[in-house]
Order: structure tokens, then C-alpha cells, then sequence
């Protein structure tokens, strides 16, 4: 083992336990009528964190601030806030509006200088994933700019690391397994775009199996499966599923070995993944009555019949 324990200094210690404590119980309560909603925790923590209370009570008070001001304490108030994954048209709605406020909550908490305080950071993030997730296990240790689509379709096993700026998208359904490995700056889809249509998107269930290692600035696409104990490799773009035990590598990623003391435990299966994503793929429905936006505008002798459309 290349790692050692570390421990904050008692008072520091004492002081980050009564914040994460303070936090997880008024995330708690919110969830039950009459009390704090999950926006008003939410508003009310950031403003201490960031050091703004003076301003804040200022402004409350009806004393004049400066527009800048303004716009940054209104800030602090996920309901004054948009994030892009607001726009996804097949969301659960109800389950969004907190998760949206837990996000913003974990967003903002990471611009402050304590997010590079890492035995203080890990603690305040596991507590936060255990509200924003949908299932989260013990000992999670999550670094610093990692982002979600919405946060609330991730299940995180047991002694999961997720390494500095990871994306794992949530638009369809992701599963992380246990004792899991997700190094810097990986991406994690469960979701798709059609070749010929953009606008379309599909959803899938990803899966991520016990004791698998994503490598460095790794890609994994929608609806692939890392099987148990694998490694995809640094830099590679998965596009297929991972046999367990096995090491693939390359763009798109090719198995090229079992890992050394797993040969007598699977059959070596050599070169390019089976896309089993069609199996995994999630139905939704849009809202009654919902009106599409097009961003792209784009002119109608590019917008072909896609496949889905053709097979109808």
C-alpha cells in the first residue's frame, strides 16, 4: 500500500464534524412539512461558507448594495439558479427540484478554498452524496470537480473512489459497484445522441462492477458494462463491455490481456467489445403537452428519418 492515514489536528477536527453534522441534519429535516425547504439550507450554508454573511444580512435588511453584489448574493439561492441539465425534457420533475439544490449546494462548495482541504472536503461530499444519490455506500471518497446530470439515478457501492473533475452522467441510470476506481477527468455516459438526429436522445442503464478501475481520462459510453474487476485503460474510449478480469485499452478500447493471476479464472477474450447497450437501454415519456425546443434550428433537408422513426 502506497497510502497513509492522516488526521486534521483535534480542533479542526472538532469543528468539521459540528459543520457536517449542522448540514446532514438540516438536509434531514427539510425533507419533513414545516420546516427549512432544501433551498433555504441550501442559500443559508453557502452564505457562510463564502464568507458573505455581513453582506447578506445587509441586503436582507433593505440597505442598498451594489448591482454586483446583488447578483452575487442572489446567487447563493439555487431557485435563482440554472444548470443545463434544467432542460433535459424527460426529467422527473419532483425529484430534480432538490436534487438541482443539493448540486448547487455541492457546485458552490467546491469554488471555496476549503473544497482543496481534502480531509474536509471528502467528509463534506460523502455526506452530500448520501442526500443527492439514490444509494450510497460507506466510505466514499469523492475529490473535487466532479459533476452529475442530475445526481439522483447514481448508486455508489462501498469504498468508491472518484478522482478530481470526473463527469457521471445520470440522465439515464448509473451503477457504480464496490471498491470501484475512477481516476481524474473521466467521463461516465449513460446517455446518447442519434447519429442523424442530435435532438433525439436515448437513455441507458451503465454499469460499473465491483472492483473495476477506470483510468485516466477515460470515456465510457452510454449503456456499457466494466465488468468486475477490469481496467479500461488511460485514455481509452469504451464503447463495449468489459469482460470481467480483463484489461482493454486503445479508441475505441480492444481487450488485450487478462489481468496477471486471473488466468485460470476466465477465458481471454481478445479484441474488439460486444455493444450490448441496446439491452440497457431506458424508456421515458414526455410530459402531456410539452413543446420541443430545437436549439440548432437546423433546416429540414438534415433532418432525416432516424432509425427509431423508420422502424415505427
Amino acid at each position: 500500500m502506497t497510502k497513509r492515514h492522516v488526521r486534521l489536528p483535534p480542533d479542526a477536527e472538532a469543528g468539521l464534524e459540528a459543520l457536517v453534522t449542522e448540514v446532514d441534519e438540516r438536509l434531514t429535516a427539510a425533507r419533513t412539512e414545516g420546516g427549512e425547504s432544501t433551498c433555504e439550507v441550501v442559500q443559508d450554508v453557502l452564505v457562510d461558507l463564502h464568507g458573505d454573511r455581513e453582506a447578506y444580512e445587509r441586503w436582507q435588511s433593505g440597505k442598498s448594495v451594489s448591482a454586483a453584489e446583488r447578483v452575487r448574493l442572489q446567487g447563493y439561492d439555487p431557485c435563482n439558479s440554472t444548470l443545463e441539465s434544467e432542460y433535459y425534457a424527460e426529467k422527473d420533475e419532483e425529484r430534480f427540484e432538490r436534487s438541482k439544490h443539493l448540486q448547487w449546494l455541492w457546485r458552490q462548495f467546491d469554488a471555496t478554498p476549503m473544497a482543496d482541504n481534502i480531509a474536509f472536503a471528502l467528509r463534506f461530499r460523502e455526506m452530500l452524496a448520501n442526500h443527492l444519490f439514490d444509494e450510497v455506500g460507506e466510505n466514499v471518497r469523492i475529490f473535487k470537480g466532479v459533476t452529475f446530470s442530475y445526481g439522483h439515478n447514481i448508486t455508489i457501492g462501498d469504498n468508491v473512489v472518484v478522482h478530481d473533475d470526473v463527469h457521471l452522467d445520470d440522465r439515464g441510470k448509473l451503477t457504480v459497484g464496490d471498491r470501484v476506481s475512477i481516476s481524474d477527468r473521466a467521463h461516465v455516459y449513460s446517455h446518447d445522441h442519434d447519429i442523424v438526429d442530435q435532438t433525439e436522445v436515448r437513455n441507458y442503464h451503465t454499469v460499473i462492477e465491483n472492483d473495476a478501475r477506470v483510468t485516466y481520462d477515460v470515456m465510457v459510453t452510454a449503456g456499457v458494462r466494466v465488468g468486475e474487476n477490469s481496467v479500461a485503460g488511460a485514455r481509452s474510449t469504451v464503447t463495449g463491455d468489459i469482460p470481467a478480469h480483463h484489461v482493454a485499452v486503445g479508441q475505441p478500447a480492444k481487450a488485450v490481456r487478462v489481468k496477471p493471476g486471473f488466468e485460470d479464472d476466465v477465458t481471454f477474450e481478445e479484441g474488439s467489445l460486444t455493444d450490448n447497450s441496446e439491452e440497457r437501454e431506458l424508456d421515458y415519456t414526455l410530459p402531456e403537452g410539452f413543446v420541443s425546443f430545437d436549439e440548432f434550428e437546423r433546416p429540414p433537408e438534415l433532418s432525416k428519418p432516424t432509425r427509431r422513426h423508420r422502424e415505427r
